[in-house]
């Protein structure tokens, strides 16, 4: 490993996102399907896949989600990154701001991200020990649209120099809530947003969460293998899935909470995208997937992917009979496996979501 964590956070993520493809295929979305009708009664280029997050009008309904920045190699990352997104019309989340808020001169590799992506939608990131200024000044490096404050437990105490004490976090959170000028998006780092959760944020004030479930980039597995010793081996399967959190949040036995949920871990094809949307979802992340293609294949290539994907979401829109983003929520989703008998445990009415278009008429 190198001497720097942020670096070795790109190594191990990418190395880690290659062995998960082959022990976990689909992240828990290979548990959703759509029933298939013949009749959809659409014409393709007439779909509309906006959405609108955070009071703002989005062309796609997927963005480069958080990932990295606080060295020489991440800032170029960064940058690349959000060549593509600019290029695609494609929103981005910078990763955490906190290193730079530290030391000044890591200022470049985010600030990097607005100067390569002057027009697009772009979120700054901090952790819930930001002070509200701290928060404000990751806006003002990126000219941020809007804050991600992530929170990621299972992470920190994993991490061999990581939090302990977690007793402020939701007065904190709170706290840059109010006080930033932004719109605010509380996000898990890859382990799920139970309902629970959601609620307790909603009661601070949160209006938009992104449940980041477990599937995609995990980060127990990351610091576990920074540690001398890897003793968290067993937690490498924590937490909750992200068609899991969905179902939860948004299908339980309580009602959708007063919020906007987006969603992301493990989406890694379009289809993953528009089931998330099916579920609920006002827009879909993607981490892993985007920077094994730049990683792998080079800037052009992801670009390229970004606009495959873009096509491939109204395709599949179209086939669902979906004329929009909203349209969505009337498809008939069949939940099976694992996911299934999660749903039930937490009192999800599966046979609804199963017959959804009948019930719209």
């Amino acid at each position: 490993m190198s001497t720097n964590r942020k670096d070795d956070h790109v190594q191990l993520a990418e190395e880690l996102t290659t062995e998960g493809r082959a022990a976990h295929p689909a992240g828990g979305f290979h548990d959703l399907r759509f029933m298939h009708h013949s009749f959809n009664g659409l014409a393709r280029d007439a779909v509309d896949i906006s959405t609108t997050v955070t009071g703002a009008h989005w062309p796609v309904p997927f963005y480069i989600n958080a990932m990295t920045g606080g060295s020489e190699k991440t800032g170029q990352i960064n940058a690349d990154l959000a060549r593509a997104a600019a290029a695609t019309g494609v929103a981005m989340a910078s990763g955490s701001v906190s290193a730079a808020l530290r030391e000044p001169a890591l200022e470049p590799t985010f600030r990097i991200v607005r100067d390569s992506a002057p027009e697009a939608f772009i979120f700054a990131n901090v952790s819930p020990e930001a002070s509200v200024e701290q928060a404000r000044r990751a806006v003002d490096l990126l000219d941020a649209n809007a804050l991600q404050i992530h929170v990621n437990p299972a992470q920190e105490l994993v991490m061999p120099e990581g939090d302990r004490d977690f007793r402020s976090w939701l007065d904190r959170i709170a706290e840059i809530v109010s006080g930033v000028d932004v719109p605010v998006v509380v996000k898990e780092v890859g382990f799920g947003l139970s309902s629970e959760s959601i609620a307790e944020l909603v009661e601070r004030g949160a209006t938009t969460v992104d449940v980041s479930g477990r599937g995609g980039t995990n980060f127990i597995d990351i610091e576990n293998h920074r540690r001398s010793r890897q003793e968290y081996t067993y937690l490498s399967g924590w937490g909750q899935s992200t068609p899991e959190c969905l179902l939860d949040t948004l299908h339980g036995p309580a009602g959708a909470p007063e919020v906007d949920v987006l969603a992301s871990g493990g989406v890694r094809t379009p289809l993953d995208v528009v089931r998330a949307l099916a579920l609920g979802a006002r827009a879909v992340g993607v981490s892993g997937h985007f920077l094994h293609v730049l990683m792998t294949d080079g800037p052009e290539a992801l670009e390229g992917e970004l606009t495959a994907w873009t096509d491939q979401v109204r395709t599949l829109m179209t086939l669902l009979g979906a004329a929009d983003v909203t349209s969505l929520s009337s498809t008939d989703v069949l939940v099976t496996g694992e996911t299934a008998e999660f749903a039930r445990l937490r009192g999800v009415d599966l046979p609804s979501l199963a017959r959804r278009r009948t019930a719209a008429g």
